[in-house]
């Protein structure tokens, strides 16, 4: 049976979130935002293993340890990442190959700065894989209306029949995810997830709707919401 990793990619500094402090780092509830997210999978029996992807200062200098806390037991040792996603992503893949990781295997790649993911949401995307060969994705249906903008002004209204926000994780075999974003890497293609690299080759990815409190933390206002999701789940238990 193939078995099923998760890639972390965290090698950016978050510029848009503002503060000294890379985003994955600021506390949530108690515990830096990539805490959440990492037990999130670190908790999950079908995870044979979490590949971290760390800023190559911060892995070097060791800080990462001292920010997340000893007692946070990795199954793999973080990697360095790149100068955008993609890259970050692509390492991560390579030393999961490296670890024994083989190609059939399936990844998932979700963002660092995701820490309110469901674990119904998690285990809805990990049973359709065995009927999702080309892959799978979190998504939401676009419920706004959309509009085009020029220069702050509004020049129309996008359709939005068929229209999706994509999430994370997405979910693909490690070795058509490794050889698309290497063919997107050397045509200097956009991508912008995983997904987009994947339907570069042709790829259909299957579509499974998530919750919209699978937040990114983005903006210095997404961590009181992430708060106050994550709160009101444990008001619920």
């Amino acid at each position: 049976m193939n078995r099923i990793w998760v890639i972390i990619p965290a090698g950016g500094r978050g510029q848009r979130f503002g503060g000294t402090q890379a985003k994955q780092y600021v506390p949530l509830r108690g515990q830096p935002v990539l805490v959440h997210t990492l037990n999130i999978f670190l908790r999950e029996l079908r995870i044979a293993g979490v590949q971290l992807v760390l800023p190559e200062e911060d892995l070097h200098s060791g800080l990462w340890r001292e920010w997340l806390g000893e007692q946070l037991a990795l199954p793999l040792a973080p990697v360095s990442g790149g100068k955008q996603r993609a890259d970050s992503v692509r390492l991560g893949l390579e030393a999961l190959r490296e670890a024994g990781a083989a190609d059939t295997d399936w990844v998932l790649v979700h963002d660092a700065a995701r820490p309110c993911l469901r674990r119904e949401d998690l285990h809805i995307l990990l049973d359709s894989l065995p009927a999702s060969p080309q892959g799978a994705l979190l998504g939401i249906p676009v419920a706004d209306t959309l509009k085009r903008e020029k220069d702050a002004l509004s020049f129309g209204t996008v359709d939005r029949e068929g229209l999706w926000r994509a999430l994370t994780p997405q979910a693909f075999p490690l070795g058509a995810l490794l050889a698309a974003l290497r063919v997107a890497q050397e045509a200097d293609s956009p991508i912008t997830d995983e997904a987009s690299a994947m339907e570069l080759q042709g790829w259909r990815p299957r579509l499974i709707q998530g919750h919209g409190d699978n937040i990114k933390i983005t903006l210095g206002d997404d961590l009181a919401l992430a708060a106050a999701i994550l709160a009101a789940r444990d008001e619920e238990k």
